[in-house]
């Protein structure tokens, strides 16, 4: 597996990923505004985040580069030395193998390589334990809570992790 700059064309890959709203609503929270998210709505709202420089969306390939994962990176202060995770998603034929740690492990690698980062954050749904123990395994560790969601009826609480380089 090797991580790569997203392609528009990547976005059709992800929209399949993503089996129901609260799959939809785990990876996203209230980012989007409509389910389901078509490619096109990923790819404007990525055009318009990365005008300032600060946003880096990345595709996980398959030695075939294949899509097989995606996540963002960003930088969330001034000083450009954090650089919060976000968007993360492994194809679904996939899950359950490792890739999303491969994947965050590259990734921890890019933001302190390319990025100069000095502290990673993410944030993951309470509910999500399977993404919580991925993040954890990574050695990201739990910092707090950071806010709730209304989410299809119920209420979710965002539980902030953090990791230093």
């Amino acid at each position: 597996m090797v991580l790569r700059e997203f392609m528009e064309s990547d976005a059709e890959y992800i929209t399949c990923w993503i089996g129901c709203e609260r799959e939809f609503r785990m990876w996203c929270a209230d980012r989007y505004e409509n389910y389901p998210v078509s490619p096109q709505d990923i790819i404007d709202n990525y055009i318009a985040c990365s005008e300032n420089g600060d946003f880096f969306p990345m595709t996980a390939v398959d030695e075939s580069d294949v899509p097989v994962g995606h996540l963002i990176l960003r930088y969330t202060d001034a000083e450009r030395t954090v650089v919060r995770f976000g968007f993360v998603i492994v194809d679904r034929s996939h899950r359950g193998r490792g890739l999303g740690r491969k994947m965050l492990e590259l990734a921890k690698g890019y933001a302190r390589e390319k990025l100069c980062a000095k502290k990673l954050s993410i944030g993951v749904f309470d509910e999500n334990s399977s993404a919580k123990g991925c993040y954890k395994a990574v050695g990201f560790n739990e910092c707090g809570s950071s806010e709730s969601f209304s989410v299809l009826g119920e209420t979710w609480n965002c539980i902030e992790m953090e990791l230093p380089l």
